[in-house]
């Protein structure tokens, strides 16, 4: 799922956009060559390195689900910054142990075993 949120002109914009897996490639073989290879991703036996990837992993654990408003406010506490907590977000919606539902208002995160 894509949100978008913002203005046009004075209107404010909130808009969710659903994708399948059919409609990521349908985008992606829209995308020139060039810019479908710079995208890369680190080697499977290269971890990327983030000191706060544990404790984020503990505290959707402890708390079993959590609206994503909520988990993001704490991630940024954890990690001590916006950015680093928003890149802890992402890595909790693309783990294993992670399900998201998408609700109306917000995104739950529910720790799965």
């Amino acid at each position: 799922m894509i949100r978008i949120r913002g203005h046009v002109g004075d209107l404010p914009v909130d808009l969710s956009i659903e994708m399948d897996d059919h409609d990521w490639a349908q985008l992606a073989r829209q995308l020139p060559v060039a810019q479908v290879a710079s995208v890369s991703t680190p080697p499977a036996d290269k971890p990327v390195a983030d000191p706060h990837w544990h404790e984020a992993q503990q505290l959707l654990r402890a708390a079993q689900s959590m609206d994503g408003p909520q988990l993001l406010a704490e991630l940024q506490a954890l990690a001590g910054s916006a950015q680093m907590g928003k890149r802890l977000l992402v890595r909790l919606r693309h783990c294993a142990q992670v399900k998201v539902d998408s609700r109306a208002d917000a995104p739950v995160y529910c720790w799965v075993d």
